[in-house]
């Protein structure tokens, strides 16, 4: 078995968010995938369980647990794949269902995907569920962007999302993974999404990952996407848009994420990014 390494949403290996990319794993069980994750150690690593040239089925194993869809990971096995049969047009069979991706080559040479996410939602956050959440994270409510209301978007998988006043706030973060871990299990989120906006077009992102046995995701591509839903639904970005998301500034591991809109409310966000070896 040929486990792959490569940093999504980055040109630079020493950022972005590293990803296991596996791209034979058809005779691997799901307890070996699980083994092979654990070691790896990265947030996600993709295994390629079936592979019928443009169509992949793909599987999504963090240290901990399996997930239904993780964007870094499908960006960086897209790349991947490109390196070797060459760019066009993918489609991933995930659990969370069809995830149509195309690689292309840039301006700099670097090879850049884009996926296209399953219609994404939104539901309500309850104020206690909300209150809970802060309360672990250490957060008042006070240092809320109201203009941004906490909610819980998914596009392939659940995120709460709060948005915080400032950039010291969200560059503030300190938690503790066992009251995290336990919170989100009992509500099926997979990463907290925690954003701050800069300007309509530029957000800045934080991604608690306790369930996975991370203390931070530098890059959630499945976060982003669902983001974008996020603000489609709260009429904060006009579709089409773009807007770009900087996220794992704080750990030393800088990403860019760009998202992008579409009008119609039951059309997927597209995420956008490159992937290198590491």
């Amino acid at each position: 078995m040929d486990v792959l390494r490569y940093a999504a949403f980055t040109a630079d290996a020493d950022g972005g968010n590293p990803a296991g990319v596996v791209l034979d794993a058809t005779a691997l069980s799901a307890a070996e995938m699980a083994e092979c994750a654990a070691e790896v150690g990265f947030s996600e690593t993709a295994f390629v369980t079936s592979d019928g040239g443009d169509d992949l089925r793909v599987r999504y194993f963090s240290p901990r647990v399996e997930v239904p869809f993780c964007g870094h990971a499908t960006i960086a096995t897209a790349v991947a794949h490109a390196r070797l049969h060459g760019t066009g047009d993918l489609t991933f069979h995930t659990r969370a269902g069809r995830i149509p991706v195309r690689t292309d080559v840039d301006a700099t040479g670097h090879v850049v995907a884009t996926l296209t996410s399953v219609p994404p939602r939104c539901v309500d956050l309850p104020e206690r569920q909300r209150d809970a959440l802060l309360s672990v994270l250490g957060w008042d409510p006070s240092e809320l962007d109201p203009a941004l209301p906490a909610r819980v978007a998914y596009a392939g998988a659940w995120h709460p999302v709060l948005a915080a006043a400032s950039r010291e706030r969200l560059a503030g973060l300190d938690y503790d993974m066992g009251r995290l871990t336990d919170l989100m299990n009992g509500h099926g989120w997979v990463t907290v999404h925690l954003v701050w906006r800069e300007s309509p077009e530029v957000f800045h992102a934080r991604n608690p990952f306790p369930t996975g046995g991370v203390f931070e995701d530098p890059a959630t591509g499945a976060a982003a996407a669902a983001f974008g839903g996020y603000l489609r639904e709260q009429k904060l970005v006009t579709p089409p848009a773009r807007v770009t998301v900087f996220q794992g500034e704080d750990m030393g591991r800088p990403s860019t994420i760009t998202v992008t809109i579409p009008p119609g409310s039951d059309e997927g966000i597209s995420v956008t990014g490159t992937a290198v070896p590491m």
